[in-house]
């Protein structure tokens, strides 16, 4: 089989999603989400974090394409917006299980 290398931006951009996956709260939010849609308010109060905190992390994941929110009337509702890394995270969970 021949090797083929991975394109530089594509590199980059799976490095960019490792990184969102490699922070504690960013995990917490997406396996949240992975549960169910929420709003910021939500997410804080089952994480027991300050808004803003979950309105920085909302942020960051929405720039990777990692969630999506909608609109109702006034609220922000987010939930995944790609469940092959939620997939990963998933997998990720339940290898850290077996191993531990």
């Amino acid at each position: 089989m021949d090797y083929h290398p991975i394109d530089e931006k594509l590199i980059d951009h799976i490095s960019q999603t490792f990184k969102a996956l490699s922070d504690p709260t960013r995990i917490k939010i997406l396996h949240l989400l992975f549960h169910k849609e929420c709003s910021v308010s939500e997410i804080a109060g089952h994480l027991n974090m300050n808004q803003s905190t979950i309105s920085h992390q909302l942020k960051y994941l929405k720039q990777l394409r990692l969630v999506k929110n909608r609109r109702e009337k006034t609220m922000y509702y987010y939930s995944p917006d790609d469940y092959h890394v939620m997939n990963l995270l998933e997998q990720s969970i339940e290898h850290s299980k077996h191993t531990s």
